[in-house]
Formats: C-alpha cells, sequence, structure tokens
C-alpha cells in the first residue's frame, strides 16, 4: 500500500518536480571554476522548506559540499545517495540549439541542457527522492543520506574524498547508489557494478633548441616525442597482466540477459558497433593519445613537446604500474626520466600527472539480495528489464568501494551516457521521472521495519 502511495503522490507533484529540474539546470555550477555553493543553496532551501535538515560546507571561493539526512539516527541501517553538483563547461554556446543553461523543455518530453544528464537528472531525483520521504511520513528504521558533492568532473578529491574522510568516517554505510547517468541507447537501463581506474598524464620531451638550418646542433624534442610514440604499445608487455572482473563472454551473457533471447541479443550486438566497442573496453587496459603540442617558430628545432595520453585501467589495476613502465619505456630508448626538480641531462623526458584514480568494482553483487529487490524495482518501473554491467568511465565510486565505506556500490541513474558532455545535452522526462519513482521505492523497501519487508 505504501508503494501506491509513494507512486501516487510522484505523480501527482509531477509538473513541480519537472519545473524544480529545471531550475537546477538553470543553475550555473560549471567546473571549473567550480560554482557549486550556486547549486548547494538552491538544494539547501527546497530541503529546507519540507524540514530536512541541510549542511554546507564551502571551500575556495563559491565551492561547497553538501550533506542532508533524513534523521538523526544512523544506529541501523543507513543508505547513501551520492551525486555531484559539477558540470563541464558547455563550449562555444552558439554551437547549442537552445542555451545550455536553459533548461529548455521540448514538447515536455525532453529538457536541454549542460549537466541535464550529467548528472543534474540523478542527482535532482535523488534531492526529491528524500524530501519524497520525509513528506509522507512513512515507517521506517534506517536513514537515507544525501551527499551532493563538488570536483567530480576533476577528479573528486576535494567533494567525495573530502565528504567520506571528514564527515561521514564514523558512519556504517549499508548500501550506496551513485546517479550518474546509465542508459546505453540501445539497451535498457544499466546497472553499473564498477568502472574502470584512470590516468590522464602529460608526457613532455625536452630536447636541445638550434637554428632549422643546422638540425644536428640540436635535439628534437617533436622527434623525441614521435619516438616514444611508435614504441608506445610496448609498455602492454611491460605491465602485469590482469584478468578483467567480468570476462568478455560474462559481459555479454549480462547484457543479454535483458533482451527476449541470445539469438536475439546476437543479432542487435553484430549490428551495433557502439555495443561491441563497449563491451570490448570494459575487458582490457586501453590508451588514446589525445594531445600533442610543440614547437615556437617555423625556423627552430623545438627543444619542448608536451603530449597527454588517457590510460583507462581494469579494476586493481595500479597506475603506478603505468607510469613505471612508461619510465623502462623511455630507458630503452635511450632517454633519461627526471623529477622535475632534478638536475637536468642534455635530452630528457618528466611527466605530469592531470588525473589519477583506481577503478574500482563490486566483488560479491551475485549474493546479494539488496541489489536483486533494486533490479526488480527498475524492471517494474521502465516496464523492461534491466542488466548489470561496467562503466567505461570513471566516477566516484571508488572512494567509496576502495577504502572500506561501502563495497555495496553501484551506478544507476536518469539520462544516456552518450549525451554526456555533449552539445545539447538532454535527458527524457520520463526517464527522469522514473528514476524518481525507482530511488524512493528502493529506498523505502531498504529502510522500512524488517516485519514489513
Amino acid at each position: 500500500m505504501s508503494e501506491e502511495i509513494i507512486l501516487q503522490y510522484i505523480e501527482k507533484k509531477r509538473d513541480e518536480f519537472i519545473e524544480y529540474f529545471r531550475e537546477m539546470v538553470k543553475t550555473d555550477s560549471y567546473n571549473p571554476p567550480g560554482n557549486e555553493l550556486n547549486l548547494a543553496n538552491t538544494i539547501s532551501q527546497y530541503l529546507k522548506e519540507h524540514n530536512i535538515d541541510v549542511q554546507i560546507f564551502e571551500y575556495d571561493e563559491n565551492r561547497a559540499n553538501l550533506i542532508a539526512f533524513l534523521n538523526d539516527n544512523f544506529k541501523q541501517k543507513n543508505l547513501l545517495f551520492n551525486g555531484h553538483m559539477d558540470i563541464v563547461p558547455a563550449g562555444t554556446e552558439s554551437d547549442w540549439k537552445y542555451p545550455p543553461l536553459s533548461a529548455y523543455n521540448k514538447r515536455n518530453k525532453y529538457i536541454y541542457g549542460r549537466g541535464a544528464a550529467d548528472m543534474k537528472g540523478g542527482l535532482t531525483a535523488m534531492v526529491i527522492s528524500l524530501q519524497i520521504l520525509k513528506e509522507l511520513d512513512l515507517e521506517i528504521e534506517g536513514n537515507l543520506i544525501l551527499t551532493a558533492v563538488s570536483d567530480e568532473e576533476t577528479g573528486g578529491k576535494k567533494g567525495t574524498k573530502w565528504v567520506l574522510e571528514n564527515k561521514l568516517a564514523d558512519i556504517k554505510c549499508d548500501f550506496a547508489i551513485v546517479g550518474e547517468p546509465t542508459g546505453l541507447s540501445p539497451l535498457p537501463k544499466a546497472i553499473v557494478l564498477g568502472e574502470r581506474g584512470h590516468l590522464q598524464l602529460k608526457i613532455i620531451a625536452h630536447g636541445i633548441s638550434c637554428h632549422a638550418s643546422m638540425p644536428s646542433m640540436g635535439k628534437n624534442a617533436i622527434l623525441m616525442v614521435n619516438e616514444l610514440l611508435h614504441k608506445l604499445d610496448q609498455i602492454d608487455s611491460k605491465i602485469p597482466e590482469i584478468e578483467p572482473p567480468i570476462s568478455f563472454v560474462e559481459l555479454k551473457d549480462l547484457i543479454a540477459e535483458a533482451f527476449p533471447s541470445k539469438d536475439i541479443f546476437e543479432n542487435i550486438y553484430q549490428q551495433q558497433e557502439l555495443l561491441q566497442h563497449l563491451v570490448e573496453s570494459l575487458t582490457k587496459f586501453t590508451k588514446s593519445v589525445t594531445m600533442i603540442g610543440g614547437g615556437i617558430k617555423e625556423n627552430v628545432v623545438p627543444d619542448r613537446c608536451e603530449m597527454v595520453i588517457d590510460f583507462r585501467l581494469l579494476p586493481k589495476q595500479d597506475p603506478n604500474q603505468i607510469l613505471n613502465a612508461l619510465k623502462g619505456l623511455i630507458k630503452d630508448l635511450g632517454y633519461e626520466f627526471k623529477e622535475p626538480e632534478e638536475e637536468k641531462a642534455d635530452a630528457y623526458f618528466t611527466f605530469e600527472i592531470i588525473h589519477k584514480s583506481e577503478g574500482s568494482y563490486w566483488e560479491n553483487w551475485k549474493d546479494s539480495d539488496t541489489l536483486k529487490q533494486f533490479y526488480d524495482i527498475v524492471g517494474k518501473i521502465y516496464e523492461r528489464d534491466s542488466f548489470y554491467i561496467l562503466y567505461p568511465a570513471c566516477a566516484d565510486a571508488h572512494y567509496l568501494r576502495n577504502n572500506g565505506f561501502c563495497s555495496d556500490t553501484i551506478l544507476f541513474g536518469p539520462g544516456s551516457a552518450s549525451t554526456a558532455h555533449s552539445v545539447d545535452e538532454y535527458i527524457e522526462i520520463e526517464d527522469f521521472i522514473n528514476a524518481i519513482k525507482t530511488y524512493t521505492l528502493f529506498a523505502y523497501n531498504f529502510l522500512k521495519p524488517q516485519q514489513n519487508q
């Protein structure tokens, strides 16, 4: 009966929730520079109007993290909702069909705007879910904790990591949901069990400049980078082999569960290159050279050239092993690797770490009755079976899993991952409403007294 009350309440308040979501999208929380305090104030005002205690923790200029609790009892079951407030910049606004902070409502089917999918849709649904449980005053015996964090788009150390270490360290968390968009069109909604690690590295070649008419007098930094680039694949043999947490065949089988039969899935799989690339990427270590720059003038042999490489790691793969392998490769090429503060050689390489984070994975997900309950709720609300998968990118979930705070952590949220960070980012309104229903029904069932379960 309580579930019906929840669903009826959401439908009754549907238009109100959509307008609040639009208000969230309209709020500037671009990172850089951050501006999360703007959104924290928007969330705080909404929750305080519904008698929910909120704490905002400000830092730097116009930056903040936010925590809200359903009640002040942390002695029983605790459920954590985690969402990031920061969004990536919009880029060239003239490229957008609708202004990126307009939250344009198209035919009452789509909301357009930067951050609509990544991840103000999921965060807003979590905020509303907390409000619904407070408003309906349903019988529960645990607590729902909301963390609206900063800095996710630039690593999460000042956001989720800080909150866990400084504000939630003494709280036992039983289950956690990170509200990243987990739509993977043309597939149904995914439940994400882990994500890859991430190492973004700027490699700098330091050569010797000279006049281009006598190149032998110098050392061309562009050619040094070129040498390294051509040998880059050799680092695969210099890092320890590691098995993916879910094999290629197992991943395909998990996805196939969302289809009427394996034959139907195989036919779609063979036709969808995006799906093929997704499954492949989740079972291997990958590297992508994304930027190269060097040279100052047409007739000068350059003494500096930079190359940025984006490495994606399997869970349990140590980013330091990649760094050590690159140092070994540089040595094999006959060059020295130097730390930035070291005494310099004639020609050498240095590194700058742009971002480094480990992957993570929920090891024992197959044994979880709670996860099965969440899966059933998703199927009920979305009227289509979900499926389990890993995330090709990285997310703040590794802070929850890897430090022992909450191993039982999933990613699930409205929006499609393919629209995140893109021009004309959008979210389907029905997906947003369904996320509110899913989060609220699950939280109620997870936290209600045992005798009612």
